[in-house]
């Protein structure tokens, strides 16, 4: 099963870097840095499908990495590779849904004065920067998706490895816990790298945000964590 989630953990890697880099090389080589609305669209949906995706995913790593040291001896039946596909379905079907969602919902907007986000790519709050009027329900809504898609899995995540601790605390051998960390180590530095800065960035307070640190935590999580995931991985195996 963990391989099972490693490989939709690599496509939606590839996914994730490719509907971002790309533009933003080109951006960096050439004078031509505009995008369309439906290109900057396109661009806002696969990224947040990804992204969500992903934060479903290393919720059901987290509990797979539960269910192996918690209940060793019911492992087989209860992640079988029935169950892991289904979890890694639900994850990419509830990405997309919100990915929908929210691109639908924030280019349904009236944007006026001159469309130029001081970012690299469409994410969402330089282009909610761009609407006209009054924003503040936009902004409520996008936070709490940001809750909900970010926060619940990580909850998630962070049950599962409560439980896995107080089994590993209790074992009787050293070597056990040993093996019992080691297994969930590679897990836990992706999802630190990962939420961390994505809560960083989605939910502080919009009077603290600022274009300088938000390009830079946006370059953090869509190039530097892509690029650790397969380093971390590659070590563990």
């Amino acid at each position: 099963p963990m391989y099972l989630f490693l490989g939709n953990l690599s496509l939606l890697e590839i996914g994730y870097t490719c509907s971002v880099i790309p533009k933003m090389l080109q951006s960096l080589v050439s004078e031509a840095r505009g995008i369309s609305r439906e290109g900057c669209a396109t661009q806002m949906f696969f990224f947040t499908l990804f992204a969500i995706s992903e934060c479903c995913l290393l919720a059901a790593m987290a509990f797979d990495r539960y269910m192996a040291i918690c209940s060793p001896l019911h492992y087989a039946t209860r992640m079988s590779r029935g169950v892991c596909a289904h979890l890694a379905v639900v994850s990419w079907t509830v990405g997309c849904m919100v990915g929908l969602g929210q691109t639908n919902y924030i280019f349904s907007l009236d944007f006026c004065g001159p469309c130029e986000i001081d970012h690299f790519f469409c994410d969402l709050p330089p282009i909610l920067a761009l609407a006209c009027g009054d924003t503040s329900h936009n902004e409520a809504a996008v936070f709490v998706v940001a809750i909900l898609c970010i926060s619940s899995p990580f909850l998630l995540i962070v049950a599962s490895y409560g439980r896995i601790l107080a089994a590993v605390l209790v074992m009787p051998s050293p070597e056990g816990r040993r093996k019992a960390l080691s297994t969930c180590s590679s897990h836990l530095l992706v999802v630190t790298l990962f939420y961390g800065s994505g809560s960083v960035t989605y939910l502080r307070p919009k009077a603290s945000h600022s274009p300088g640190m938000d390009k830079l935590l946006a370059l953090f999580y869509t190039v530097v964590t892509s690029m650790l995931n397969p380093i971390i991985y590659t070590l563990r195996n």
